[in-house]
Formats: C-alpha cells, sequence, structure tokens
C-alpha cells in the first residue's frame, strides 16, 4: 500500500503541469488545482520545482490594490518535455531525399516529403470512408494525424468556420532554420482537404500556436481568373505548387 498521503498520490505530474500551460497559457496555481482537482498547495510545490529547474517562469499581474496575481507559463527550455517526433522528421527527410535522387535544395526536400503525407492522409481517408466526406469531418481527421505527429492539435468549429490551431511544434527547430517546413505545412492541408487555408499565426514566426483558418473555395474564382474551375484543389503531385500570398502575419493557400 502507498503510504503517502491522498495528495501526494493524486498530484499532477510535471510533465501534466507543462502540457497544460503549453496548451492553454499562463495559468495561476488556482486555475490549475482546479484542473486537477488538488489543493493549491499540492499544484504550487510542482511549480516551484519546475521554476528552479527553468521550465516554467512566473509573471506578476496587479489588479487595483492587494497582493498580486502569479501567473506561470512554460519557458523555452521546456521544448524537449514536450510532444515531438525528430526521429520521423528525420526518417521522412531521408526518404524524400531518396525519393529525389540525392541531396538537393532544401524546398525540394520537403515538398517531396509533403507529397508522401499527401499520399499518406488520403489513403487514411479511404480506409475510414472519408474520402467524400463533408469538410469537416476531413478537417477532424486530419486534426487526429496531427495530433498524433505530436502537434498537439485541436479543431475549432464555430460560425466563422474552421480554424485548424497547433499547440506545440515537434519541428520547431527544423522550422526555425527552414521556413520550407511551414511553407509545406500550409500547402498539405489545402491539397488534402482541397480547400482554401490562411496561416493567422505560427510557432516559427513567435506565435504561441500555429492557426489555419480553412475555407470551402471560391467556385466563382476559377472564373475570375480565367482558369478551370473543375481542376481547382485536384492538382497532381508532380504539378506546380499551390498558389501562396503572404502578408507581414498571415500566409494564404488556396486549394
Amino acid at each position: 500500500m502507498d503510504a503517502r498521503p491522498a495528495e501526494q498520490r493524486h498530484a499532477p505530474t510535471p510533465q501534466a503541469i507543462l502540457l497544460a500551460l503549453r496548451r492553454q497559457g499562463p495559468l495561476s496555481p488556482d486555475l490549475l488545482a482546479g484542473q486537477f482537482g488538488v489543493s493549491r498547495t499540492a499544484v504550487l510545490q510542482q511549480l516551484r520545482t519546475l521554476e528552479l529547474d527553468g521550465l516554467v517562469e512566473r509573471h506578476s499581474l496587479r489588479h487595483g490594490v492587494g497582493r498580486p496575481r502569479h501567473l506561470y507559463d512554460v519557458t523555452e527550455r521546456a521544448q524537449p518535455m514536450m510532444p515531438a517526433s525528430y526521429d520521423r522528421l528525420s526518417m521522412s527527410l531521408v526518404g524524400a531525399v531518396g525519393e529525389i535522387g540525392g541531396p538537393e535544395l532544401l524546398e525540394r526536400v520537403f515538398e517531396a516529403r509533403r507529397a508522401a503525407q499527401v499520399r499518406n492522409i488520403r489513403e487514411r481517408f479511404r480506409a475510414r470512408g472519408l474520402a467524400n466526406a463533408p469538410l469537416a469531418d476531413r478537417a477532424r481527421e486530419l486534426t487526429v494525424v496531427q495530433a498524433e505527429q505530436g502537434y498537439m492539435s485541436e479543431l475549432i468549429e464555430g460560425d466563422e468556420g474552421l480554424r485548424l490551431v497547433e499547440h506545440n511544434c515537434p519541428i520547431q527547430q527544423v522550422a526555425a532554420e527552414a521556413p520550407a517546413a511551414c511553407e509545406a505545412e500550409v500547402r498539405l492541408f489545402a491539397e488534402v482537404l482541397g480547400v482554401d487555408v490562411v496561416r493567422e499565426r505560427h510557432i516559427a514566426g513567435g506565435g504561441r500556436s500555429c492557426v489555419y483558418v480553412l475555407r470551402e473555395p471560391d467556385p466563382d474564382r476559377g472564373r475570375r481568373n480565367g482558369s478551370d474551375p473543375e481542376r481547382e484543389g485536384n492538382r497532381p503531385d508532380d504539378s506546380p505548387p499551390a498558389r501562396t500570398t503572404r502578408t507581414p502575419n498571415t500566409e494564404r493557400v488556396d486549394a
């Protein structure tokens, strides 16, 4: 029998606290205690240990008179404790280089990896009967795919449409050095879903999360541009990449 007090036996693990902070942002000890169903003291013990290890940092927030409110958040040193898929990425890159025929431009490597991901995801859609399913159903399955890769993803469905949110970037160090990795992801979403994708923010650009707006293509766009609307969103893997328009804070890819 575990002789520890019940409070200690049921206290959240450091990993659980770090994941909660990474997903939800700065939180107070009271909010964390409420989420885990333990006392504020139990949470504070974990937070103080994490703070000493440099994995969380504390901020003071004042509201009028009285003692300030303390909020805790993860630091950059906590990133190695987040879900990651560096091994899978390396294997994908090696396979992509082999497919191309040798070391080429980094952009071509990520494009080859994206093409392989498109094939795998489309096959998954077919296996689950989602190939011709409504956009929301396919977007939910894509969210699951990304979550399995360590992106801590969720799909937000609202009146303004669908937003795919990734709270973690398991290839953050690679993405920081190679923007082509992020660009390939935007094109991946556009191609497998057949939608227009607008990236509102991303972690590699300093955002707290990566947020992608998923919109059904404008059926009149092809006629306005003088192109064949029947071909939009159905390009073969070896066709030119999707059209991308960037602004300082957003990136748009049309299906």
